[in-house]
């Protein structure tokens, strides 16, 4: 079973994916923001991580900038999931490292349909 890590301050976001993951057949892990989310990776080993881009403590661009540090990380997806459809901040994701870009709210079989498509 493939595990997700879905990094996002919004509880209510957070369920959302998790139940649309888990419905596909995925397991899930949760993180609250950034900082949050490398304290999961440190016990975690995730095969794709979906982050909001704007989160107190540490934000998606930040957390993306930390998590290609991590050998076990660099080849491994990464979708931000956000409200900013801006091309400068899709821009400044892709220049951190993000795989894709999904502007909420989202669509749950397009989701599970991306997540199909980035892993291997």
């Amino acid at each position: 079973m493939r595990k997700v890590l879905i990094v996002d301050d919004a509880v209510s976001m957070r369920q959302m994916v998790s139940f649309t993951l888990k419905q596909g057949g995925y397991e899930v892990v949760e993180a609250e923001h950034g900082q949050d989310a490398l304290s999961k990776l440190q016990s975690n080993a995730v095969d794709l991580i979906i982050t909001d881009l704007n989160m107190p403590v540490m934000d998606g661009i930040t957390l993306i900038q930390n998590v290609r540090k991590m050998p076990s990380m660099k080849s491994k997806p990464i979708l931000m999931l956000t409200t900013e459809g801006l091309a400068a901040k899709k821009e400044q994701g892709k220049a951190a490292g993000a795989t894709g870009w999904i502007v909420k709210p989202f669509d749950p079989d397009k989701l599970l349909q991306t997540l199909a498509k980035v892993l291997p």
